[in-house]
């Protein structure tokens, strides 16, 4: 079978075969046709030489928001993954069931990028969340929506992934956790795992860990003080080693107020790692702190974590957690996502939501994309 597109001589680094190495990464039919070196090119192939660059599988972004002009935290999806190297772009409950149809109609269907989503248990999912409203969806339980959100879930498992929620006291004020034991029984119906978002108690960190179930994502999973992983003695919690071992999965979800350089280098330390690094990106954090996927990444690079496990963090992991094997890989006959990045060596200002700088000698910066076979951009 000929080859639509090859990319020549970069340095690909492919945790899901444990693979870095200089080699040819070849694409056919949207899928990757072939990985070695001096694949053979004919009249119909379009070559690249991407000696000079880093080349991965496409990135996941598990945790976004990109429900634009539906939701006031929404951004172009689009734009935002041709700057940040992102080619699946996992929307984290901006839609509930009784908004999601024009979510899918809208921006779903149209993209170019693929949208993944976890749908909201709550009716209009996060409606109240800009600069001015800041209305937690999860205060009124009268807006919980379990038996639509199972329907709509059931109705559309080709591009929703899961079931989200948001508990803490600006989520769910003193609802407390029981919108999340709403929202497990809608995944326990459908079958899907469910992603939690915390905030500040009530909950508590431990109280939301102790209800999810191998699989689940906690999102903000290194957010600051109070509901932080970490004890005042620079240990991780037993809690949280517990969750990890019976299979809960920890997503980083920076945004605007949920990630801090003083729990990452504890958690660091104590060498537990994301399972998933995400961006959170939305309106009040595409301008900063979060900016975007590779920014978020060259944190944990810069706070030594090793390149080959930031991007596993970003790929493998993350479509383990979509239970999505085909993404996150360029193994062939899997999606033919890619993405071309450069690390670049210097002095960078990196900021945390509380104000924290740190100063890194790295910065992941993304130079090319590839979706589904063909390359997308820049052109």
């Amino acid at each position: 079978m000929p080859f639509d597109l090859i990319l020549r001589g970069g340095r690909v680094i492919d945790p899901s075969q444990k693979l870095d190495a200089v080699t040819d990464v070849a694409f056919s039919g949207g899928k990757v046709a072939a990985v070695g070196s001096g694949l053979k090119a004919d009249s119909g192939t379009q070559v690249r030489d991407v000696s000079q660059f880093i080349v991965t599988p496409g990135l996941i972004d598990l945790h976004t928001h990109v429900y634009w002009g539906g939701t006031s935290l929404g951004i172009d999806a689009e734009e935002f993954c041709r700057n940040s190297g992102v080619t699946t772009s996992v929307d984290t409950g901006s839609a509930g069931p009784g908004n999601f149809a024009g979510f899918r109609k809208h921006v779903i269907e149209p993209s170019q990028v693929r949208i993944l989503a976890y749908l909201h248990v709550s009716h209009a999912g996060i409606f109240g969340f800009s600069h001015r409203i800041m209305v937690g969806e999860s205060e009124e339980l009268r807006l919980m929506n379990p038996i639509e959100a199972a329907k709509v879930a059931d109705a559309n498992r080709d591009v929703i992934v899961g079931i989200k929620v948001r508990v803490g006291l600006h989520s769910s004020g003193t609802s407390g956790a029981v919108p999340l034991d709403i929202a497990l029984q809608v995944a326990d119906e459908v079958g899907m795992p469910l992603m939690a978002h915390i905030d500040h108690p009530p909950p508590t960190y431990e109280d939301v860990l102790a209800r999810l179930r191998p699989g689940d994502v906690l999102t903000h999973a290194f957010r600051p003080f109070p509901n932080s992983p970490v004890t005042a003695q620079g240990t991780v919690k037993k809690a949280v080693l517990d969750a990890r071992e019976r299979g809960v999965l920890f997503d980083i979800g920076h945004g605007k107020g949920s990630f801090a350089f003083k729990t990452a280098r504890a958690m660091l330390a104590n060498g537990f790692y994301p399972d998933t690094i995400s961006s959170d990106i939305h309106q009040l954090c595409i301008d900063g702190p979060a900016f975007d996927q590779v920014t978020t990444m060259s944190k944990f690079l810069c706070m030594g974590m090793p390149l080959s496990d930031v991007i596993k963090a970003s790929t493998e992991n993350a479509a383990m957690a979509l239970r999505r094997p085909e993404l996150g890989s360029l193994k062939p006959g899997s999606v033919g996502d890619a993405t071309l990045v450069s690390v670049k060596q210097g002095q960078f200002d990196y900021e945390d939501v509380v104000g924290e700088h740190l100063i890194g000698d790295k910065k992941i910066v993304s130079v090319g994309v590839v979706i589904g076979g063909r390359w997308w951009h820049p052109n």
